[in-house]
């Protein structure tokens, strides 16, 4: 498996852990006091860190971390937008297709004449 595929792959497991860390609570743990969601949400998150952590060291073997950066970026908004919608039931609206093309813009100058290879 090429180091871009990997990274992939990684950092979509990491931001799912990481989601939940982030915004689970919200809907769990909302009756409980802050101190304990932030504490669950840590445990949470250090699996999102064994995952992060990797992909970052493999990506940074054939991208740089600006393209790093804005990869994390696009898979966050595709890992988000059905998390927000399925579990916190939250309402579609276009703000997120507006947020997605900008990261789109976004991608496409960091990666033009870029894409890393095998």
């Amino acid at each position: 498996m090429n180091h871009f595929v990997a990274t992939i792959l990684l950092l979509c497991c990491s931001n799912v852990f990481m989601t939940f860390a982030w915004y689970g609570h919200l809907k769990n743990l909302s009756h409980k006091p802050w101190i304990i969601a932030a504490m669950i949400s840590w445990g949470i998150a250090l699996f999102e860190y064994m995952l992060q952590v990797p992909a970052n060291r493999i990506g940074h073997a054939s991208m740089s971390v600006g393209q790093l950066k804005i990869l994390q970026e696009v898979i966050t908004l595709t890992v988000f937008v059905p998390f927000s919608l399925l579990y916190l039931k939250e309402k579609l609206s276009m703000d997120y297709l507006w947020a997605g093309l900008c990261l789109m813009g976004a991608v496409f100058f960091l990666f033009k004449g870029k894409l890393p290879g095998p």
